[in-house]
């Protein structure tokens, strides 16, 4: 079995000396590199390239730089999503946005996962769970969302919270850690 493969199963993996994934994390690193450099008026060019790097897309979204990912072809974003600036992706596992999706500047999707052994942590390896958010989720500032959670439709998340675990459909969810405050549909 690859790292890749190991990666995809939820296992631990390789994911700081295995070279394919570093020449796959290196790839993805020029593409955000060139996305980062483009003009906000060279729309064509960024969503040209953001198709390229991410696994899906559809047809209008809006990313603004800076942007980080590690491999981009686990990202899939819905229709009419908008991500804005200093957002970081570190895509191990798949992160699937749905449709009607913004989120605010400074927000971070963390598959990644380390082991609390300290030799398995020196030996570089990691775990990656996916991350899903739903449709029509608005996630405020600043807000952290950790490996393996799922995020349902029309919930918000306030500014500054820690997900750590899953959110319901139709809450207000803020904190750290993350918790429901109301319903709000």
């Amino acid at each position: 079995m690859t790292e890749k493969e190991k990666a995809k199963a939820g296992l631990l993996y390789d994911a700081n000396y295995d070279r394919d994934l570093l020449k796959e994390r290196m790839e993805c690193a020029d593409l955000t590199y060139e996305l980062n450099l483009l003009r906000p008026s060279q729309t064509e060019e960024r969503k040209a390239l953001i198709r390229k790097m991410f696994g899906k897309t559809k047809e209008e979204f809006t990313i603004v730089s800076p942007f980080f990912c590690d491999y981009g072809y686990n990202i899939e974003i819905g229709e009419n999503f908008f991500m804005n600036m200093n957002c970081v992706i570190l895509d191990g596992a798949k992160v699937v946005f749905g449709d009607n999706v913004f989120i605010a500047p400074n927000c971070g999707f963390y598959t990644a996962g380390h082991p609390l052994d300290v030799e398995d942590r020196i030996k570089g390896l990691e775990y990656a769970k996916p991350i899903t958010v739903g449709n029509n989720v608005w996630i405020g500032a600043n807000v952290s969302v950790l490996p393996g959670v799922t995020i349902g439709d029309n919930a918000v998340i306030g500014a500054g919270s820690v997900v750590t675990k899953d959110i319901p459909a139709g809450v207000l969810a803020v904190g750290n850690p993350c918790r429901v405050i109301r319903s709000i549909i």
